[in-house]
């Protein structure tokens, strides 16, 4: 295997695992990233869906006993039966939205420019639900109605526009709906589970032709070095958040996002002609 190339995997795995969780978009990130270090073509989509589920398996293992739980309470537990409906409930508006529009969207909006507008006006609205007085109804996931997990899966679809960050729309559409910090954050990271490993199949059919035997070791440099360092990243959020508000990445959006479109304005990187 081409060192180059298992640098160029361990890069994107590394970006893949801190950036998933975090609200500044891992789409984003990798589309800029990818285009940074030269890593792109047929290889590359299917290689992000590998590190995808790197990533999330991250969070499966994270919250194992939690899974466990619902899903042994699941024929008798009433309190496992509504985490359930929740969940689906908020899963489901991404997949209608996902399957009618994914090629578009792919084809319009995956550049670096879409990105860095994207991450700062998330930014912004970031900023604006972090310092608006909250009203707390929901402490825990437990507690969420099915209302709120609608409204968070309709947050969830804004995340299509790449730079919007899932977990970002997801954890700021739960503080919006009054949901505690800490459980707009674990609802998300719940949410991710079957939205990702959704979007991984469905993308992992349609592009099956892609998956070649001859990339295996490029595929698993990127997956387990995405599987550890989301491990990372969440453990690390689950600690930040509880003293800490999203402010930080907030402005590291709005930092990010207008350093890419000054060096466009400037003509020092031809983001324009980038896609993901």
């Amino acid at each position: 295997m081409d060192v180059w190339l298992a640098v160029q995997a361990f890069i994107l795995g590394v970006v893949e695992g801190i950036t998933e969780f975090l609200p500044i978009s891992s789409t984003g990130h990798q589309i800029i990233v990818a285009d940074l270090i030269g890593f792109g073509g047929e290889r590359a989509m299917a290689f992000n869906i590998i590190i995808q589920l790197g990533a999330i398996l991250a969070v499966v293992w994270e919250y194992r006993k939690k899974i466990l739980d619902v899903v042994i309470g699941l024929p008798k537990e009433p309190q496992a039966q509504l985490f359930t409906r929740n969940l689906l409930i908020a899963f489901f508006p991404a997949v209608i939205l996902g399957v009618c529009f994914a090629d578009l969207i792919h084809e319009y909006l995956f550049n670096p420019i879409t990105v860095a507008t994207a991450l700062v006006i998330g930014g912004v609205v970031m900023l604006w639900a972090e310092r608006r007085k909250h009203k707390v109804h929901a402490e825990t996931v437990d507690d969420m109605t099915w209302k709120d997990a609608l409204k968070i899966g309709f947050a969830q679809c804004l995340a299509m526009i790449p730079g919007t960050s899932r977990s970002g729309a997801t954890i700021i559409g739960g503080l919006l709906f009054g949901l505690s910090r800490k459980a707009a954050t674990e609802f998300s990271f719940f949410l991710a589970m079957p939205t990702m490993v959704g979007a991984a199949v469905y993308s992992g059919y349609k592009y099956r032709d892609l998956f070649q035997p001859a990339d295996l070791p490029v595929f698993a440099i990127g997956f387990v070095t995405s599987f550890i360092f989301a491990m990372i990243a969440v453990r690390a959020l689950l600690r930040f958040i509880g003293n800490h508000s999203y402010a930080v990445f907030a402005w590291y959006r709005i930092g990010f996002g207008l350093l890419i479109l000054a060096t466009w304005q400037l003509h020092m990187i031809d983001w324009s002609t980038a896609q993901g």
